[in-house]
């Protein structure tokens, strides 16, 4: 069984999933079970996006370009949350940081597998 979770991309998007997780906890019950979903739905897609990557060397480059796909729809989530004054500025900060770590790390992944 392929090593997954010693990959600092991993750890950065498991970071990120656990913070997401907990702020989805405290929307209002207008957006947590619309956009809430939407943006843990997403998270889950990025990290398991990473960890078939790096289980499957056939099918690499594309779990790793729909991961980097994931990881811009989770942002466009995010800042809509920001937008909607869900997510303060120092929150919404607050996790752009790692995912802008993850992000770094799929580009390049993907210009190394290229």
């Amino acid at each position: 069984m392929v090593n997954y979770d010693g990959l600092p991309v991993y750890k950065s998007s498991y970071d990120v999933l656990l913070q997401i997780f907990e702020l989805v906890k405290k929307f209002e019950r207008e957006y947590k079970f619309s956009l809430g979903e939407s943006i843990k739905n997403e998270c889950i897609q990025l990290i398991t996006c990473i960890y078939r990557a790096n289980s499957s060397q056939e099918k690499r480059k594309e779990y790793i370009k729909n991961g980097r796909e994931s990881l811009e729809v989770l942002r466009l989530y995010l800042r809509l949350a920001k937008d909607l004054k869900i997510l303060t500025l120092e929150t919404f900060i607050k996790i752009q940081i790692p995912l802008e770590s993850t992000s770094k790390q799929l580009l390049a992944w993907e210009k190394f597998v290229s």
